[in-house]
């Protein structure tokens, strides 16, 4: 069984800055490329971002592109989202998750490809 365990969301201005880590247990973390996805009210949960294994590949939404940033730190079990320059839009609640291939060669976006989800973090921008 894995969990994955999310904080760091919260209430930001717009223009504003936060952090959202997601850490695992019950898997081999290094093995398994790692995503981010959001959900606004009365809408699809999307793609946010995705990370490699090793953490050199990632992938954005074009909604996030140039303001958030993935990484990971697979000797702490830990990925990590920093958001910059939020915007009142990018209000959701944010969810990580596990890619359900380990050793997977590349990153996916699609929901399906992952089947372990975080809690999911409310993150809120006011304008």
């Amino acid at each position: 069984q894995v969990q994955l365990v999310e904080s760091g969301g919260g209430l930001v201005q717009a223009g504003g800055s936060l952090r959202l880590s997601c850490a695992a247990s019950g898997r081999t973390f290094s093995s398994y490329a790692m995503g981010w996805f959001r959900q606004a009210p009365g809408k699809e949960r999307e793609f946010v971002s995705a990370i490699s294994r090793s953490g050199i590949s990632t992938s954005y939404a074009d909604s996030v592109k140039g303001r958030f940033t993935a990484s990971r730190d697979n000797a702490k079990n830990t990925v990590y989202l920093q958001m910059n320059s939020l915007k009142p839009e990018d209000t959701a609640v944010y969810y990580c998750a596990a890619d359900r291939i380990p050793f997977r060669i590349g990153i996916v976006t699609r929901r399906d490809e992952y089947d372990y989800w975080g809690q999911g973090n409310q993150v809120t921008v006011s304008s």
